[in-house]
């Protein structure tokens, strides 16, 4: 691996104009792609084969209706009764609007309050909701606020997707700044920025071009962006830092450029290699959103990879000299941070090992109380217009009005049994009489929950729907959806750590040659992600501290959160086991002490793993500013997340745990190690100057 990595840092530092051109050719072609086969994206979540959706296909199939045109709501209030004339009026403006195919009247359709305060109408669109323009939908809103009544508005048609590139500018800023703290050269700073945005560039264009022929969340891009642009910058800062070791150890620039690509590459490989099985893993979850979002931040997070190991040589290459600082600082006799702390946590590794797993059990105990939900309205902002138009209809008609179920009865002569049994449960508000379909072979009632639609009592009551034994008796409608989409994501969980941990475990041991070290690697993510729940549940549900995050509404946890921090975090975490640890193997392979191997590796790649640390927080972090539910907890999970693996279990557990295990840490049984490659993660054939890279230098021509 390290002798391959080699030859091609080599290759593209030398042919640099070439390979840059190369790179430029293939950002254009995706770009006309992406310009010429993008299509429309989706927050609509669905999985196939669960009840609710059976049952959304049997209603569609003999009721003849359509989930493809797009609907609106429209919510009257007032602060005395409606006026009758005004909201008819408002009804008929409705009814001219642009593509609106038809409007049910409050008054004629009996959606108003007992209080005579609150009315809705139901706009229906002649076109699916892809299809509704923003003038489109501007229109619609004029239309309604014509008569003089006061109006909000909900439904897929009036959630604006704004374009917002904040988290990202934010998240540029700091990991720039942190970069020019590290390197002291605002080239070396510039390059991992440049590179990974060039990373992060191809990655989104080929999401783009994927959305032309695959169903993609809306969420999907952002999450590419996020992690694209956090190891794209992060595996660049480890190969820039060994190129200026290479050079200050007297190599030439090629030299130094094969050397680095060789080295600190190979870890970049096996780092991404973890991030990528994790994200591709989710595809064995059976959920197709989920699927697609993992394998589009999978690819990303791989052309991340692939650009690390070929531009960043080639961009080396351009800067030359320049990567160094401009003035040379004189020698330091102090000793560096890395090692100070180092030293401090061997010294005193019983007392670091039990403070740093008291801080993180401390902070992991919310986790308890964790609940998952699905985002509807009631977590929108509290000034949105479909926040206001939620709270509106809670209040005139009860909270379960905003998440009605629907009952499908496929045997019609159990319809009225069926009615009256589900109108004697509990949390029952209202059950409709059955509506039977024109060839008389399928039913179907709507019953109201007195619940609002996340809370237990109505995850309960649909239950206790579905144990009626009722032949023939399904439960659907978005909040029924929403329950079979949490349980299927929550029953995925288990099989998806297992083969993630799984894979991860043979890499790391294929990495490290050890047993106990990948054994400690899965422990220590194991803290880390626990204590990124607990944080999580603490903010997000329980809305402690949410205000310094400008958290407006609080309420469960996204349902895909867990399945997807555990992914992210996972991959990451192991980036940080890898770079770090990988240095300290390195020098215990070629003879050092365990313990001196340890405080080498510290030296060395605390100052870089900090920086990296800091870059990826600041990445996330900038994301808690999105809109968007799920980008906006997974931004806050993973920069605290980060924050706990890096510091606190990277930093501190790990070398005081290798410290403990000694030379054992790395023992092998013999019949593994003779079956296991050697992979030569930590580059000992270039050190040895074996002859493979003898003659490849021999053969090299002379650069231009």
């Amino acid at each position: 691996m390290a002798t391959l990595l080699y030859r091609l840092g080599r290759f593209s530092f030398r042919r640099r104009r070439w390979t840059l051109a190369v790179w430029v050719t293939v950002l254009a072609l995706f770009g006309i792609g992406a310009a010429t086969l993008s299509g429309p994206t989706s927050n609509a979540f669905s999985i196939p084969g669960t009840e609710s959706s059976r049952a959304l296909d049997v209603l569609a199939e003999r009721f003849g209706g359509t989930s493809d045109a797009a609907q609106a709501r429209v919510v009257f209030t007032a602060d005395s009764a409606l006026n009758r004339e005004t909201v008819e009026k408002a009804v008929a403006a409705l009814r001219s609007a642009p593509r609106v195919a038809g409007v049910a009247d409050p008054f004629e359709a009996k959606t108003i309050s007992q209080d005579q305060r609150t009315a809705y109408a139901t706009v229906t669109y002649s076109v699916p909701a892809a299809d509704v323009s923003i003038a489109d939908r501007e229109a619609m809103m004029a239309a309604a606020r014509s008569a003089g009544v006061a109006v909000e508005f909900s439904g897929e048609v009036t959630v604006t997707a704004e374009e917002s590139h904040s988290a990202e500018a934010i998240g540029i800023v700091v990991a720039a700044f942190v970069l020019l703290m590290t390197f002291g050269s605002l080239v070396a700073a510039g390059l991992p920025l440049l590179t990974a945005m060039a990373g992060v560039g191809v990655g989104m264009l080929g999401i783009q071009i994927a959305t032309g022929f695959f169903d993609l969340s809306s969420s999907t891009s952002a999450l590419a962006t996020m992690l694209g642009l956090a190891v794209g910058i992060d595996y660049a800062l480890f190969v820039v830092s060994r190129y200026r070791h290479e050079l200050a150890e007297g190599h030439d620039g090629e030299e130094a450029a094969g050397r680095a690509a060789g080295t600190a590459g190979s870890a970049v490989v096996f780092a991404g290699l973890t991030v990528v099985i994790a994200l591709a893993a989710l595809s064995v979850t059976g959920i197709p959103f989920l699927t697609a979002m993992g394998l589009a931040a999978a690819a990303t997070v791989a052309m991340a990879v692939v650009i690390t190991l070929s531009l960043v040589p080639a961009v080396l290459g351009f800067a030359g000299r320049r990567i160094l600082p401009r003035r040379r600082r004189p020698a330091r006799t102090a000793t560096p941070f890395g090692e100070r702390w180092g030293r401090g946590v061997l010294r005193h590794r019983w007392i670091a090992l039990i403070v740093s797993l008291g801080l993180i059990a401390a902070v992991a105990v919310p986790v308890f109380d964790l609940r998952l939900a699905l985002p509807d309205d009631s977590t929108a902002a509290a000034d949105s217009t479909q926040r206001k138009a939620y709270d509106q209809l809670a209040s005139g008609f009860g909270a379960g009005f905003n998440g009605p179920l629907v009952v499908v009865l496929e045997n019609v002569a159990v319809a009225e049994q069926a009615q009256r049994a589900i109108a004697a449960l509990d949390d029952v508000v209202m059950v409709t009489p059955p509506t039977v379909n024109p060839a008389g072979d399928t039913a179907m009632l709507t019953v109201v929950p007195a619940s609002a639609p996340t809370s237990e009592a109505t995850k309960d009551l649909v239950h206790a729907i579905r144990d009626a034994n009722l032949p023939g008796l399904s439960v659907t409608g978005t909040t029924a959806v929403n329950i079979d989409i949490s349980e299927k994501l929550t029953g995925a969980l288990i099989p998806y750590l297992c083969i993630v941990v799984g894979l991860a475990f043979v890499l790391l041991m294929l990495v490290f040659r050890s047993i106990l070290v990948p054994v400690k690697a899965t422990a220590g993510f194991l803290l880390s992600v626990g204590a990124a729940f607990g944080a999580l549940v603490t903010v997000f549900q329980n809305g402690h501290l949410a205000g310094l995050i400008g958290l407006e509404s609080t309420g469960p946890i996204v349902s895909v959160m867990p399945i997807f921090l555990i992914g992210i975090l996972f991959g990451l975490a192991m980036d940080y086991e890898v770079f770090l640890v990988t240095r300290t193997r390195e020098e215990y392979v070629h003879g050092a002490a365990p313990d001196d191997a340890i405080l080498s590796g510290m030296k060395h790649g605390a100052r870089v793993v900090t920086a990296a640390a800091l870059i990826m927080m600041s990445v996330f972090a900038g994301f808690i500013l999105a809109d968007d539910t799920i980008i906006k907890s997974l931004g806050f999970a993973l920069a605290f997340g980060v924050a706990v693996d890096a510091f606190l279990v990277r930093m501190t557990i790990v070398p005081a745990v290798l410290s403990l295990l000694g030379r054992s840490a790395w023992w092998l049984p013999a019949w593994l190690d003779r079956i296991l490659p050697d992979v030569d993660v930590e580059g000992s054939r270039l050190t040895t100057s074996s002859p493979a890279i003898t003659e490849e230098r021999a053969d090299l021509p002379v650069a231009a």
